[in-house]
């Protein structure tokens, strides 16, 4: 019975773990599956920075270990179920926008992702990135968490090939009886019957038996189990620091800035929202979540890798179960893992997990119910945030949008009192942010 209580004590004492509410087995499914779902990075981050000329062994094991290292601190110290890695989107800034196209080196790119890192640890010791996550109002971060949803699914529909790009429509149905799309709908329909069965670590399940289905059919190969991780040396510490004081750096760290806050925020609130971890509006501990990222990005930049951020596939996780700081450690032993086992985690196919994504969006629409929908100066604002996240394919602009349209709307119909300075204050940064 001490041995039981000390157990408790401990994983209390580091992940934040509630004895009696939470249970161990679900945080560590939930960890794997937040994982499984979220491993594309290790293969799709290399592939993106050898654009830019880095070398994609060494961005591999730079992405493996700043994921770790970013996640242990939002287990260990935030004490949240929440995973970084290397963030998409701003990976293809670095290196399609501020290399290829304005004619960087990835030296001066690293660089910007360095002074971005440091500036975000000094933003959120000020307090200032809790102070506009505060300034949200609850509507509209209850949208926010729908926004994600949808986005989620988006994303897992067009990683299967069920939805493509289409130049008259911008998007379509895809030849859903080729091999890709047909796995996905069979591992969806397998996922689907396992969650209405409450089958525990359905989602986990679901990955695994859809990856095993695509070995006949070519889809999954088979890359061995283990291999030593490549040498750090290409891009360890590989900065540019004669363009530090340009205009061209400063607009490059603000951009990183602005997309990596807003995307950052946007994760934090929807998925807490989702999990009812949500107090008095507020993200529990929030301020130590932001930290997770701002010293991930800065250990990032160190090892030679893009802005490290806050995964919205975390929401797998917690939709498994995750409440803990024990599923984000879980994950980060699974990134440590990957180093070594790069082959067997990169066998599973990115359409193996697309399932896994679409249902985490319906998941995702439940605080959608939170919202008054006849209050038109609560609900339009919230819908407008719902609609441009997915279709902007922004968590930040749809944030933004969002957040203006709220604003207008309640002080133009002398519903001032809803309002505060700091949301006057955002509106108007961001006003003069898209005008700019």
């Amino acid at each position: 019975m001490r041995l039981y209580k000390d157990k408790a004590f401990c994983l209390q004492k580091l992940f934040g773990f509630e004895v009696g509410k939470m249970n161990v087995r679900t945080e560590i499914l939930a960890g794997i599956t937040t994982f499984l779902t979220m491993s594309y990075i290790l293969a799709v981050n290399p592939e993106v920075l050898g654009q830019a000329g880095m070398d994609k062994g060494a961005v591999f094991t730079a992405t493996a270990l700043s994921s770790v290292v970013a996640t242990l601190v939002m287990a260990l110290w935030a004490k949240l179920p929440f995973a970084l890695a290397p963030g998409m989107g701003l990976n293809a800034f670095f290196a399609f926008t501020v290399c290829l196209a304005m004619g960087n080196s990835w030296q001066f790119a690293l660089t910007a992702v360095l002074i971005e890192g440091i500036l975000f640890i000094v933003l959120t010791l000020t307090n200032l990135r809790e102070a506009i996550v505060n300034a949200i109002p609850m509507s509209l971060k209850n949208a926010i968490g729908a926004g994600i949803g949808l986005f989620i699914a988006f994303i897992g529909l067009q990683n299967a090939g069920i939805v493509t790009h289409n130049d008259a429509t911008l998007v379509s149905l895809g030849n859903i009886t080729s091999r890709s799309p047909l796995l996905a709908l069979a591992g969806l329909a397998i996922t689907s019957v396992l969650l209405v069965k409450n089958v525990k670590g359905a989602m986990l399940i679901g990955i695994v038996l859809t990856t095993i289905i695509g070995i006949p059919m070519g889809i999954t190969q088979y890359k061995g189990i283990m291999s030593l991780p490549p040498s750090l040396s290409p891009v360890f510490c590989q900065f540019d620091f004669e363009n530090v004081f340009t205009g061209k750096m400063a607009i490059t760290v603000f951009t990183l800035l602005f997309i990596d806050m807003f995307d950052t925020i946007g994760t934090l609130v929807g998925v807490s929202a989702k999990a009812g971890m949500l107090q008095n509006g507020k993200i529990p501990r929030v301020r130590e979540a932001f930290m997770a990222d701002a010293i991930g990005t800065t250990f990032g930049a160190l090892v030679g890798t893009s802005t490290v951020s806050t995964y919205v596939e975390s929401a797998s996780g917690v939709a498994q179960g995750g409440r803990s700081g024990l599923t984000s450690f879980v994950v980060a032993l699974c990134f440590m893992a990957a180093i070594l086992f790069s082959p067997l985690f990169l066998s599973i196919p990115g359409v193996a997990t697309s399932p896994v994504l679409v249902l985490v969006g319906l998941f995702m629409l439940a605080p959608i119910k939170e919202i008054d929908l006849d209050d038109f100066s609560e609900s339009i604002p919230a819908f407008i945030c719902i609609i441009t996240i997915p279709m902007a394919y922004s968590i930040s602009d749809g944030i933004v949008l969002g957040l203006i349209s709220y604003v207008l709307i309640n002080l133009f119909c002398g519903k001032r009192r809803k309002l505060s300075v700091a949301m006057y204050l955002l509106a108007l940064f961001f006003t003069l942010k898209y005008l700019i």
